[in-house]
């Protein structure tokens, strides 16, 4: 059994979901003995792939929402497992956590790595990314996801690919067709399309993980819009893998677990 705070009982972790590794590191944590696994999942999509264990859709009602949920579910650990845009789900998170004192870890894939023969401009924010697009280019392959597309919508002078899980909401560029679907996607995949809609600048946050995309532009010569990932809380734990994440459960931050 697994020892928190003093006492003998399992321990009880939620685990802020939504991408692959928090679907990743529910179903590890599923195998451990004396381990108790809640995912929360934003609820944004129709038909989310659900993680293994106890599962959760919708927000909490902010910072004191989350709080009174960690207190009342008795919870031991947390995993802010969000995509790494998810900024102010990262940023509730660390509040509540420590407003409860209860621990929290901040699970992250690492961000990308420029690539001899890349085209990159890193830019801060998406606002920037639309103001600079008509300097690079006409067509523009969009996988920045659906809510950003918005921040596109005054730039007459492009003509955007935009692919997204679900259909975006308004406002929209003039000049956008949209591609439903899901990956993981392949670099043949990706090189097809780009060359199939005669893309000439690609656009995406750097998410970390495939590098598909990324590769395709880089061997068609295309320049790389890349949005810069917002930085996690101050003083927060950061894990890059879902394996520390589970060494760091392991290790008895607040909560020690019996491997498996």
């Amino acid at each position: 059994m697994a020892t928190v705070s003093g006492r003998t009982s399992s321990a009880r972790v939620l685990v802020l979901g939504g991408t692959t590794e928090g679907r990743e590191l529910a179903s590890a944590c599923t195998a451990v003995p004396g381990l108790e696994v809640i995912s929360s999942l934003a609820g944004r999509t129709s038909s989310p792939l659900l993680p293994a264990g106890e599962v959760r859709i919708g927000g909490f009602g902010g910072i004191d929402g989350l709080a009174d949920y960690l207190r009342r579910q008795r919870i031991d650990a947390v995993v802010d497992a969000t995509h790494p845009f998810a900024a102010t789900m990262t940023a509730h998170a660390f509040a509540a956590s420590a407003q409860v004192g209860v621990p929290l870890l901040v699970l992250r894939r690492p961000g990308w790595i420029e690539q001899p023969g890349d085209r990159w401009h890193r830019v801060p924010d998406l606002a920037t990314a639309a103001e600079l697009l008509p300097k690079l280019g006409e067509r523009v392959f969009l996988t920045t996801g659906r809510q950003s597309i918005a921040a596109f919508a005054g730039v007459d002078a492009c003509w955007f690919l935009s692919r997204s899980v679900e259909p975006p909401a308004d406002p929209l560029p003039a000049r956008l067709q949209v591609l439903l679907d899901r990956g993981p996607f392949t670099l043949a995949g990706e090189r097809a399309l780009l060359a199939g809609h005669r893309i000439d600048v690609l656009v995406t946050k750097d998410s970390g993980g495939s590098t598909a995309k990324l590769d395709a532009a880089r061997e068609l010569g295309l320049p790389v819009v890349l949005v810069d990932r917002p930085p996690v809380p101050s003083g927060a734990d950061v894990a890059p893998t879902v394996e520390a994440a589970l060494q760091w459960l392991r290790r008895g931050s607040a909560v020690a677990c019996t491997p498996g």
